[in-house]
């Protein structure tokens, strides 16, 4: 018994409409949940290797640390800031400091005058205005002196100005003179002090 053409058709048709209909409802089903699966997938990788480095970071931690106290012990060592108390002794060593290499190197100090404090951030700056005379050699040598002082003290607005000579009374000639007149700030700096 032969089945009947137009049967066998509408058999053919009904299975390729069921593959149709499966076809669709995997396209619209099945597919987003398999593409957000790779997209969950491939977050979780991004997070896994995030957490691990954090992971790493966290191991070094300690060892960050570590390094960051010595280097903040090295710098306290090194003694670049002013350590006293306030910035008004601050202020006074910085003066007689000065006035030592002044009068150590044969310079004569005219005048110190300690200027207000300024403060930013966490440092105070502390001023020194100098008047002083001498010649070039005691220039140098006092330049030198504050140049490699501990605690670290800076030369700032520098005005070198010669001395006029003298006249001579035989000759009513002006001599010349070496004598240089010298103005200067000196600026150190300290640690904010606590409130």
């Amino acid at each position: 018994m032969q089945i009947p053409d137009h049967i066998e058709k509408d058999k053919w048709l009904a299975v390729g409409l069921l593959i149709v209909v499966l076809l669709i409802v995997g396209m619209v089903i099945i597919a987003p949940i398999v593409t957000k699966g790779f997209e969950l997938h491939e977050a979780k990788n991004t997070l896994v290797f995030k957490l691990q480095q954090y992971e790493r970071i966290l191991a070094k931690k300690d060892a960050v640390t570590e390094s960051i106290n010595k280097i903040k012990e090295q710098h306290e060592e090194q003694g670049y800031f002013n350590s006293k108390g306030t910035s008004a002794l601050a202020s006074a060593e910085m003066q007689e400091f000065i006035k030592k290499a002044i009068v150590d190197a044969g310079g004569q100090l005219n005048s110190t005058q300690a200027l207000p404090v300024s403060t930013k951030d966490e440092f105070s700056r502390i001023t020194v205005r100098v008047r002083m005379t001498g010649n070039s050699e005691v220039l140098r040598s006092v330049l030198y002196k504050i140049e490699t002082s501990t605690p670290l003290i800076i030369v700032d607005q520098i005005d070198i100005r010669p001395m006029r000579g003298r006249r001579n009374r035989k000759t009513r000639q002006i001599e010349p003179s070496n004598e240089l007149n010298v103005n200067f700030q000196a600026v150190s700096f300290m640690r904010k002090q606590p409130e």
